[in-house]
């Protein structure tokens, strides 16, 4: 990855007249003739007045390092800088973007870095520590449709855990981060999402609020780690019970969970072995991870 190390951050006032002065994100996208790429899951949030609603529900942002992945023309870039961010670590796995985003840099006034990368292989944690030490880390960001479950999922069980995540997805998936047992949504991201965090679905987006339109809605989904997050050992635990329990869904746990333990552990986490991972609740699943873990220890 390359970076930019930024300077010491000068007053907002001055970084904000700056900014002021870009040009409108349609015309700067005319000027470097950017178009949305297919291949990245790429559609564009130019309004300013629905990005900076983004923004404010990650909350203060004074304070922070905000991460963004995905950040394409820069939209929500714009409004983070708006909205007081002490710094943006902007990273942008596609090319063309780069002399675009660099030019918003230059107008932050050493408030925004900009790396040409890829998120999946991102150390956030480094990157903060490096780039911003002391801001309290956050991510906001309108994620890439081919990529947005896998990063949740990364930032939900790594080692890296942020204040806070704000985070568009297909307004599908923003539903199943929300959904509870026995909703049609319900699903292992339910589980992981709800385990290791409080969530809620913050917004939602019509398909034609973006350029070009996707063909689904979108909606913003916050997330709030835990004070009461469960141990590592606990977290791998969960992983391995809900892919095998939701793997073969449709199946009783008794089958699903058979490599795992099946009916015994069923038996110990206090589960009907009958039942689908559907109608399980999140204690219910970590219970099965507890057991799970415990199987394995002995």
């Amino acid at each position: 990855m390359r970076w930019q190390h930024a300077e010491t951050p000068p007053a907002r006032s001055a970084a904000s007249m700056a900014l002021l002065d870009l040009p409108p994100l349609r015309e700067a996208l005319a000027d470097h003739d950017l178009l949305a790429d297919k291949r990245f899951g790429q559609h564009f949030l130019l309004d300013l007045n629905v990005t900076r609603k983004i923004a404010r529900i990650a909350g203060p942002l004074e304070q922070c390092v905000v991460i963004e992945v995905g950040p394409g023309p820069g939209g929500l870039t714009r409004a983070l800088l708006d909205e007081g961010a002490a710094h943006v670590i902007a990273i942008e796995k596609d090319k063309r973007f780069i002399p675009l985003l660099t030019e918003l840099a230059e107008a932050a006034d050493g408030r925004l870095t900009v790396i040409e990368g890829d998120a999946l292989k991102a150390d956030e944690a480094a990157l903060a520590t490096a780039l911003a030490p002391g801001l309290t880390p956050k991510i906001v960001a309108n994620l890439p449709y081919n990529v947005g479950t896998a990063l949740l999922v990364r930032w939900l069980t790594g080692a890296f855990t942020p204040a806070s995540m704000t985070l568009m997805f297909q307004k599908e998936v923003a539903e199943r981060i929300a959904a509870t047992a026995g909703a049609e949504a319900y699903g292992r991201l339910s589980v992981l999402a709800q385990a290791l965090a409080e969530t809620r679905v913050a917004m939602t987006l019509p398909a034609r609020a973006f350029t070009p339109p996707p063909r689904v809605d979108s909606a913003v989904a916050f997330l709030q780690p835990r004070a009461d997050r469960p141990p590592p050992a606990i977290i791998a635990a969960l992983e391995k019970v809900t892919a095998a329990a939701f793997g073969q869904r449709r199946k009783m746990l008794r089958s699903s969970l058979k490599t795992l333990g099946g009916e015994a552990l069923c038996a110990r986490a206090g589960i009907d072995p009958n039942a689908r991972a559907e109608t399980i609740d999140i204690a219910g699943f970590l219970r099965l991870a507890g057991a799970s873990l415990d199987s394995e220890n002995r």
